[in-house]
């Protein structure tokens, strides 16, 4: 007997599917996405005409900005620990919504600028508060999602941010390409309003409880034989080695466009494709290259992926070299597709070392050691890589997959030994929490 029509479910559209697919994993995570969706739009805005601004309007020489860019990111590498630690006594999303309250004062005093000394405040003042904000929404996310939704939640906010960016960038290069200098001074004052928008939409989300909630938790914390994250050695060896594991970002967005325009003879066009495939494979694909990273050995695995993703693209660029030009773009092409793979699973492999590894005790803590760690394994990058692959040609592009490849394989040892040494902390904090019992 043949099934009534009505009880024959209707065929699912592919706007449905697609639907589905851009939904965020959890409520939770849409409301953390749609923040993250303002700040990067704020971000891409700035990045864009930041340099621009302070040559063109204020005046500066290039190198004057250079250096007070260098100086701010001096005080913000040296602050980073300290303003882990504030984010853990304050609370992470009120210093983290108060770092973003300070970012928008410093945008909105951008026409206020005058000379080098007004610049250096400003951007010295923006460094902190992106430490300061980076711990606070570290430790805040931690708190906020459960085991089981941490990942996806994290590579959602992820793509959620490098979408605004995008959309920023795209605002910023209009402000450009206008020529006109009313709309480069106009751009800070709207991402100093996106930003005041962000702090307020910080300060509405859920309230994210520590799973250390005891009320000897802080006396624990006092009495404290150790000196914090920044004693926990594993801890911040691992970070080096994902700083290390994280110059991908120098190969894609500095030596690939350098050896393109000086080592090839592609057209330069294909540097805005190359962008815009990155930009499409970050958005699309990072919740999935995440699954599995909210364990040790998946976090590893995804480690292992991200350097074979690396090595990979290092040993396809030396085939560029003399190659003929339909070859060349293709070969490119492939290289920055497979490079963009290395930067999601190595991001993917960070979420969950740092939410495995941190002492939930002191978490924005370990949110400021790793930006330490991390910044000393990528700030050599930019000179040393740029210096292998435009000189040694062929024999740099090896030494940089061999720089990786040693990371990559030291990291699982490094691992495991910080998860030890997390363990014994933890053990010393329970103990130190035990009174002894008084007899009558």
């Amino acid at each position: 007997m043949p099934r009534c029509t009505s009880d024959i479910p209707p065929p699912r559209s592919s706007f449905a599917r697609l639907l589905r697919r851009i939904a965020p994993p959890s409520p939770t995570a849409g409301r953390v996405s749609a923040q993250g969706l303002l700040y990067g739009l704020g971000t891409g805005s700035y990045l864009t005409t930041n340099a621009v601004f302070f040559t063109k309007i204020v005046g500066l020489s290039a190198a004057a900005v250079g250096l007070g860019l260098t100086i701010a990111g001096i005080g913000a590498f040296l602050a980073a620990v300290p303003l882990g630690r504030a984010a853990d006594r304050v609370g992470p999303k009120t210093v983290w919504a108060l770092a973003s309250l300070t970012e928008a004062a410093c945008y909105l005093a951008y026409p206020a600028a005058r000379g080098f000394t007004g610049f250096l405040v400003i951007v010295i003042a923006l460094g902190l508060s992106n430490a300061a904000g980076s711990a606070g929404y570290g430790a805040y996310v931690l708190n906020l999602y459960t085991d089981k939704e941490r990942i996806a939640g994290l590579a959602y906010n992820r793509s959620a941010v490098n979408a605004g960016f995008t959309i920023g960038a795209g605002l910023g290069g209009l402000a450009l390409a206008t020529g006109s200098e009313t709309a480069i001074r106009m751009l800070p004052l709207f991402v100093g309003v996106v930003m005041l928008i962000n702090s307020a939409v910080i300060f509405r989300l859920p309230k994210a409880v520590s799973p250390v909630q005891d009320p000897t938790q802080s006396e624990g914390r006092e009495h404290r034989k150790w000196g914090g994250a920044l004693t926990n050695r594993p801890f911040f060896a691992l970070s080096v080695l994902g700083g290390v594991l994280s110059t991908n970002q120098v190969i894609l967005f500095v030596v690939i466009p350098l050896w393109l325009v000086e080592d090839t003879n592609a057209p330069r066009v294909l540097l805005a494709g190359l962008l815009a495939t990155n930009t499409l494979m970050t958005v699309a694909l990072q919740t999935m290259t995440a699954r599995g990273t909210d364990t040790l050995s998946g976090a590893i695995r995804a480690t292992y992926r991200s350097a074979a993703c690396f090595v990979a693209s290092c040993v396809i660029v030396v085939f560029t070299d003399g190659s003929v030009e339909w070859l060349t773009i293709a070969l490119v092409w492939l290289a920055h597709i497979v490079l963009t793979g290395a930067e999601l699973f190595q991001a993917a492999a960070g979420w969950g070392f740092t939410a495995l590894l941190s002492d939930p005790a002191r978490r924005g803590e370990y949110q400021g050691v790793n930006q330490v760690g991390h910044t000393i394994g990528t700030v050599w990058a930019p000179a040393a890589y740029t210096y292998l692959a435009m000189n040694w040609h062929m024999s740099g592009w090896l030494t940089i997959a061999a720089i990786v490849g040693l990371a990559a394989v030291a990291t699982p040892s490094v691992a495991r030994a910080a998860e030890r040494s997390l363990g014994k902390a933890v053990a010393r904090t329970e103990s130190s929490n035990v009174r002894p019992v008084e007899h009558a």
